[in-house]
């Protein structure tokens, strides 16, 4: 269960909300271009960093850790991709593509290479040598999602018609494809990379086991995939657990011993707008869940309603799990910053 431990408030709704990987650092963005750093120290008392960015005007939209902790790297309306040194503040690079707006940025998990998404292509850019490495032009629509493989340096880029998979080893082969009628909006890999979770359009779900060429595919929905998530913890056949959003309806899905029947799935039914993120507490099957009907919702094992909080009026917009579990922090729409501590902590 979990009780509110700290509240800040932003001057505009909170877009992106992430721990950096050591759990050191809290890093927050707004609709006001706000960029923020806090900290939760040895008594547990949150503490703003200086800002790194005040309010634009412009949003800001996506942040993401290097792997190492040590850089944050945020992009928005403005088309600017800006990294900083995370201990000292100090910006250390500007990258501007004007006239398009960056919505999706992802550092590689295994090395200082930042992926980003630009109109039709994906810039990488390596922090080591300060140069772009690599441009990957999707060609067929804009890029809607990113994802690097948490092990082999693949990194998929979805859009109209599907998704594409680089190998970061030789950006120079072709993708490998994966094709859908319609478009790919949310892609995920699971912890071990050994599946791709695709959220569609379409009102599918696709997950790809990689090195399969049969993907299964999921229908029913209510609409389009918006939210993917994978569970840390594994099942029975050591398989994670992926919870999926679409509109107000949550389902989540477990691999099955019969290869026959795939993945079997069950609802979580609360909400009533849409839901706006899903994660799963690290290493447990806790799952929390986010909905612009101002509920943030506890369901142990993924099942069982546990815990309706409700402390964003105007709804919430996003959460993140602290790495370790203890925390949870969870972004509203009027700005209100809100920071929950597991009691059994």
């Amino acid at each position: 269960m979990l009780q509110l431990h700290t509240k800040e408030i932003l001057s505009d709704y909170i877009t992106a909300i992430t721990w950096s990987p050591d759990g050191k650092t809290l890093a927050v963005c707004s609709a006001a271009g706000e960029v923020m750093l806090g900290n939760i120290g040895e008594i547990n008392k949150f503490s703003w960093q200086q800002p790194l960015q005040t309010a634009t005007g412009n949003s800001t939209d996506c942040l993401s850790f290097s792997c190492d902790s040590q850089l944050l790297a945020a992009g928005g309306q403005d088309g600017k991709v800006r990294i900083w040194q995370v201990n000292s503040g100090e910006l250390i690079a500007d990258l501007d593509n004007k006239r398009v707006w960056v919505d999706k940025l992802a550092w590689s998990p295994n090395c200082h290479q930042l992926a980003f998404s630009m109109g039709r292509c994906v810039q990488v850019w390596n922090a080591d040598e300060n140069t772009v490495e690599v441009t990957l032009n999707f060609d067929s629509s804009s890029i809607l999602d990113l994802a690097w493989h948490p092990v082999v340096k693949y990194l998929a880029i979805s859009g109209y018609q599907g998704v594409k998979v680089w190998n970061g080893e030789d950006w120079d082969e072709d993708p490998h494809v994966l094709s859908v009628p319609s478009a790919t909006g949310a892609i995920s890999w699971s912890p071990s990379g050994q599946y791709l979770a695709c959220g569609n359009t379409d009102n599918t779900l696709i997950v790809n086991e990689w090195g399969s060429s049969e993907p299964w595919v999921m229908q029913g929905f209510p609409g389009k995939v918006r939210q993917l998530a994978w569970s840390d913890r594994t099942n029975s056949l050591g398989i994670s657990l992926l919870a999926v959003a679409s509109y107000e309806g949550i389902s989540v899905w477990e691999k099955q011993a019969d290869e026959s029947v795939g993945w079997a799935a069950w609802e979580l039914e609360v909400h009533e707008k849409l839901v706006r993120a899903i994660a799963f507490q690290p290493n447990t099957f806790l799952l929390a869940s986010a909905s612009e009907d101002g509920q943030l919702c506890l369901w142990q094992e993924a099942e069982h309603l546990v815990q309706i909080i409700e402390d964003a009026e105007d709804g919430f917009s996003c959460l993140a799990w602290h790495p370790q579990g203890q925390f949870l922090a969870a972004g509203g729409n009027n700005g209100d910053l809100l920071i929950y501590r597991n009691k059994l902590d």
